[in-house]
């Protein structure tokens, strides 16, 4: 299980986000929705995560 890489956040990572501004990020689906509100960053869903990432 790889952690969310966002601050203070225990959750299960599930999407790889792409910055075009900074390094890709394994982040959780609640962070992923934040994030991708962002122009430029596209989001991955991780493999086994399909499911969890619309």
């Amino acid at each position: 299980m790889t952690t969310c890489e966002e601050a203070d956040c225990e959750s299960e990572a599930a999407v790889e986000l792409h910055i075009p501004w900074d390094a890709n990020r394994l982040v959780c689906t609640a962070h992923a929705r934040v994030w991708v509100q962002k122009d430029g960053v596209v989001p991955e869903p991780l493999d086994g995560h399909e499911d969890e990432w619309p």
